[in-house]
């Protein structure tokens, strides 16, 4: 399958039978079969393009592209423990890239009416902010709300990315207010914000192929044209990896982020402050938190966010909507107080702004290695 020309009847049936049996297959199976390309894939000498050649072949007689999707998300997963995946999961990503091109990514809206097996996936695949119930998807897909969708041709029944969008009269601060489905919301043709609390990747086997940063831009296109009185645009964003970076920090490296005196003399030699940190704030959420304490939080969680690594942001989410020009625009006390927001943020989420003429500046700033700030956020 990997050496015979692409015309070869024999190799091309040995490429259908692959395909239908790893689709059926359990994991151990799986597994054993991408050992097996792994194996055949370290004898060809020379390599050239035989790689690819495997692939082409497997799709044109599978007909099935979720199956390519699938088979990467299973090298991604299996790589580390199985030696030689690396390389088959370097050349099906380039083929993926070309044909997940955003040019043929078909942005559909998806609300009430739509297929019930379209809104079953919208429950599946929701990674934010989990859907509970049918009432909780129905507001999500309400006459006062949109979610809109990108889908492929030959994927046609499956969203690879979606988001979900509220309006308001002011940018929001509270998720638990915006999925909560009793609290009443103005037609959205009054509302002058639009609010991005929700983007969902559904497709492991299409990591780091870059078609996210295309849906915000289509989608506020979309928005615009049918509701031209909307003025601005933001998200309102968990911040993941907050709890886990700060509980790794010690008294020695938050000395200089806390803002009260007293606060930095506690922590400077406690090798376990950071992680005093993060049960302290998640405890000030969930009851009274003074001033000084929500200060100080907003202020580690603001670090946390400007922080860079390798040129780009330590937040996946920072690193995707400032990787798309937008700046940090607010920081959000309790704004989040489920269990995953509690765990990961300490109840803390994040406003990114997009403001359509400043994109382009916002990343440039960011090239240098300073992330975009709202004014208000000086204060910290």
């Amino acid at each position: 399958m990997f050496a015979a020309r692409l015309t070869d009847v024999a190799a091309n049936r040995l490429a259908q039978q692959w395909g239908a049996r790893y689709i059926g297959a359990s994991d151990k199976d799986r597994r054993a079969m991408v050992g097996s390309l792994a194996q055949a894939s370290a004898a060809l000498e020379p390599r050239q393009d035989q790689g690819l050649r495997f692939f082409r072949r497997l799709y044109a007689q599978a007909d099935n592209l979720r199956l390519l999707v699938d088979l990467r998300a299973d090298l991604l997963r299996w790589r580390k423990q199985v030696s030689g995946l690396t390389v088959l999961e370097h050349e099906l990503e380039g083929l993926l890239s070309s044909w997940f091109d955003v040019g043929m990514l078909e942005l559909r809206p998806i609300n009430w009416d739509s297929p019930a097996s379209l809104l079953e996936k919208l429950i599946q695949y929701e990674a934010v902010h989990e859907i509970h119930s049918w009432e909780e998807l129905r507001h999500r897909v309400a006459e006062d709300r949109r979610c809109y969708a990108f889908f492929h041709p030959r994927m046609s029944d499956v969203p690879l990315i979606f988001v979900e969008v509220a309006f308001a009269p002011q940018m929001a601060g509270n998720v638990q207010l915006l999925l909560d489905p009793h609290v009443p919301s103005d037609p959205p043709q009054k509302a002058r914000w639009a609010i991005f609390y929700s983007i969902s990747n559904t497709q492991p086997g299409l990591r780091g192929i870059s078609f996210g940063n295309f849906l915000l831009k289509r989608v506020i296109d979309e928005l615009l044209r049918e509701l031209p009185r909307l003025k601005s645009f933001a998200t309102l964003s968990p911040i993941p990896g907050f709890a886990d970076w700060l509980g790794k920090q010690d008294g020695k490296a938050l000395h200089a982020l806390l803002h009260d005196k007293t606060e930095r003399q506690q922590a400077q030699d406690d090798p376990e402050a950071g992680a005093k940190w993060v049960q302290r704030l998640r405890d000030a959420a969930a009851g009274q938190a003074s001033d000084t304490v929500q200060r100080n939080g907003l202020r580690l969680a603001l670090h946390y966010l400007k922080s860079m690594k390798n040129g780009q942001p330590l937040d996946p989410v920072a690193r995707f909507h400032l990787g798309n020009g937008a700046r940090i625009e607010r920081l959000n006390w309790g704004a989040d107080c489920s269990a995953k927001g509690m765990a990961q943020s300490c109840g803390i989420m994040a406003n990114y702004l997009y403001e359509l003429d400043q994109l382009d500046d916002n990343l440039a700033q960011l090239a240098e290695g300073k992330p975009k700030l709202g004014l208000n956020l000086r204060w910290l």
